[in-house]
């Protein structure tokens, strides 16, 4: 099939151009910036500047490649860790969520595709019920307000696409990323790994948040999967072994040569982060990949952070 992959140049995105195009599939892919375009060249992309906020720009880049699936994963999160930078990419990622969606969706409809995939995350599931939910469960109706606009965005995101009658609409809420390019990883210059070595990533309460991981080599396998059997409606997307940060953060520093993260108290954090890192590291709800694996036949390669933590970070 002809793809058209909307955030090509990000994390997922050169996995997904790299595992599509091993597929078989034709792979037209974006970037916001001219710099990358040989890059994505050379991982087997056809390459195209387009600016997601600009109807115009998005209409004209999917017309003239006459995709049979549009797949959406832009977010502006990269650049450096600190909380200054972490809010306005926060709001930059909304934009794209709400705005670039609603683009990307009138441009698919005005050619006709087959199949819409766009990027949602299990961050936000609803804070009620047990510690693991699967696709039936609802993002939280009553976020902190700092994560409001957050939230919100994310659940335009996945009622935009999930409700279209004109194409198959199929929303991917993954779990957290880890591996080459996501910053969680063994590269020296990786930022989140670089922030945790330097002990900025504490444990925060109890660290009782569960949170699902995922690598991000099956975070693309699955979406491939998704592109070519996916069906309507929502996937979750992430391995068998839900965990409290509590947990997986210490081990995580363990692997990566680092001392044990810190523990700070729920209201130290809440003072100078905000409620949101709180609620994210003490209420947050694992998720079930059990339809995922069923429906569209994937296995993950790490089906635990425990191995993969170990064997995939380089």
């Amino acid at each position: 099939m002809k793809i058209f992959l909307a955030g090509a140049s990000g994390a997922i995105g050169r996995q997904l151009v790299t595992q599509l195009v091993a597929h078989g599939h034709e792979v037209v892919g974006t970037t916001r910036s001219a710099a990358k375009l040989d890059a994505l060249r050379t991982l087997g992309a056809d390459p195209v500047v387009v600016d997601a906020l600009d109807p115009g720009s998005v209409a004209d880049a999917v017309a003239k490649a006459e995709p049979e699936v549009v797949v959406h994963q832009l977010t502006a999160l990269s650049g450096p860790p600190d909380f200054r930078h972490a809010k306005r990419m926060a709001a930059a990622t909304d934009r794209l969520r709400t705005v670039g969606t609603d683009h990307l969706l009138a441009a698919a409809r005005a050619i006709g595709v087959r199949a819409f995939v766009a990027q949602s995350n299990a961050s936000w599931m609803e804070r009620t019920g047990g510690p693991v939910v699967d696709e039936n469960g609802r993002i939280e109706p009553r976020p902190p307000a700092d994560a409001e606009e957050s939230v919100a965005a994310l659940r335009h995101l996945e009622t935009a696409v999930t409700t279209i009658t004109w194409a198959e609409g199929i929303v991917l809420r993954y779990g957290g990323f880890y591996g080459p390019g996501t910053g969680v990883e063994l590269a020296p210059d990786a930022r989140m790994a670089s922030l945790i070595r330097r002990r900025k990533v504490p444990v925060v309460g109890g660290g009782t948040g569960v949170v699902s991981l995922v690598h991000i080599v099956d975070a693309a396998a699955a979406t491939v999967a998704a592109v070519e059997r996916g069906r309507r409606g929502i996937y979750h997307v992430a391995d068998d072994d839900p965990a409290p940060v509590g947990q997986w953060l210490p081990e995580l520093a363990r692997v990566l040569g680092a001392k044990p993260p810190r523990r700070l108290p729920a209201w130290l954090v809440r003072a100078v982060a905000g409620a949101a890192p709180v609620d994210l590291m003490t209420r947050a709800r694992g998720i079930s990949s059990e339809k995922a694996k069923r429906e569209l036949g994937w296995t993950p390669r790490y089906p635990s952070w425990r191995n993969g933590f170990v064997e995939g970070l380089g």
